[in-house]
């Protein structure tokens, strides 16, 4: 166990986030574990908890996206973070320069931060004070350098930014530019990924978590460092040198979620249902509390999403999610953004274009279009906030 404090630490958007570069690195060497948050939001409350409770050589405490309740903070140690770093470069072909394109209080831009010190790189920032755009994505690729041992170019998004890219001539020149692009924090529509593969983008699909120091599993396959099994109850379990430690102040919480094997393996119980298919990959169903129940069938919402983003051009992003019904159960619902920010999409358009794609049980019994999508931590729909904009407008 380790005595060293917890500090908070207050993570910048644009270039001041590079003054913060000496804080990680004191981190990793052990000695001064931080808690990134946003700078500008609340100082969090680390609460009480025992220092000599923390485990030997904490680095970070990094808060979840909360999607299922109240924000925990996930225990990063040294080792699994540089482990967690040394495989995705082994995986995408050797070490490089990064962009850092997504805030950096959550793991995945602090993971940006981290593999460029281990690659003893200097990374790029992109602004995102004035938001996302293609034509500033490009910008900052261009400043990108790659040089000595590492001269490749990586940088990690979110489904969202991929989509932007895609649709902006100077966004899809500057993709290419790259020789590897992570996509994760959310399931990207598999139209987008073949339309991004075809167009010469080295994509990976990445999934992880805060538990798991981020992506730990790519394209299906988990990192050479990582491990992943499927439950009897067709729950997510990851494991291996990046899960975290257990949750700081939550010991409830830790013993439910995270175990320790005979051989010393860490595990990590995830909320997310899956499978592996023929070729022994492991494919993410959906999250166990997202399954609509509707007459009685069981219906899978990526399902209903991946149908929407493959035959609704005009659709930008879209999620479904299940709100009560006196007669069904619960009925199927999807928020949807459109191409066109003051084009028209009604319930009745989307059910017709759908029928004989999906069962009928799946087919969406309300549409609601929106200027955004709630977001709750990078690339995640905050599906609370949407449930209750379908509540308000019924």
């Amino acid at each position: 166990m380790t005595g060293a404090a917890l500090q908070p630490l207050a993570v910048p958007l644009g270039d001041d986030v590079l003054s913060l570069l000496p804080r990680l690195e004191a981190a990793l060497e052990g000695g001064a574990p931080v808690l990134p948050y946003a700078a500008g939001s609340p100082v969090p409350l680390i609460g009480r908890h025992d220092p000599a409770d923390l485990p030997d050589g904490l680095a970070l405490a990094v808060g979840t996206s909360g999607s299922t309740g109240r924000p925990k903070r996930a225990l990063l140690t040294a080792e699994a973070l540089s482990r967690s770093a040394s495989a995705t470069h082994q995986v995408l072909g050797g070490s490089g320069a990064w962009l850092l394109a997504m805030p950096a209080h959550h793991i995945a831009g602090l993971q940006v931060l981290l593999r460029s010190i281990a690659a003893g790189t200097d990374p790029v920032v992109l602004d995102l004070r004035d938001g996302f755009t293609a034509a500033r994505f490009a910008e900052a690729t261009a400043k990108l350098r790659p040089s000595g041992a590492a001269r490749r170019r990586y940088t990690a998004l979110v489904p969202t930014q991929l989509g932007r890219l895609l649709d902006d001539e100077a966004g899809l020149e500057a993709l290419a530019a790259y020789d590897g692009v992570l996509v994760g924090g959310a399931a990207t529509p598999t139209a987008m990924v073949e339309r991004a593969r075809a167009a010469g983008v080295a994509l990976s699909l990445t999934y992880g978590m805060s538990e798991t120091a981020g992506g730990c599993v790519y394209d299906g396959m988990p990192l050479p460092v990582s491990r992943a099994h499927v439950d009897n109850d067709r729950h997510v379990v990851l494991g291996g040198d990046t899960v975290a430690h257990g949750y700081l102040g939550e010991p409830r919480l830790t013993a439910d979620a995270f175990t320790v094997d005979p051989d010393g393996v860490r595990w990590f119980r995830t909320d997310d249902l899956g499978h592996f298919d023929d070729d022994g990959l492991l494919v993410i169903d959906g999250r166990a509390d997202d399954v609509i129940n509707s007459g009685g069938l069981k219906i899978n919402p990526g399902v209903v999403e991946d149908a929407m983003s493959r035959h609704l051009d005009d659709v930008v992003d879209v999620v479904v999610l299940g709100l009560p019904d006196p007669e069904w159960g619960e009925s199927v619902c999807a928020a949807v953004t459109l191409l066109d920010p003051t084009g028209h999409l009604t319930t009745r358009e989307v059910r017709e274009r759908l029928r004989g794609i999906l069962p009928e049980a799946a087919l969406p019994r309300r549409v609601l279009v929106l200027s955004s999508i709630p977001q709750r931590g990078p690339g995640k729909p905050d599906r609370a906030a949407i449930r209750h904009a379908m509540q308000e407008r019924a």
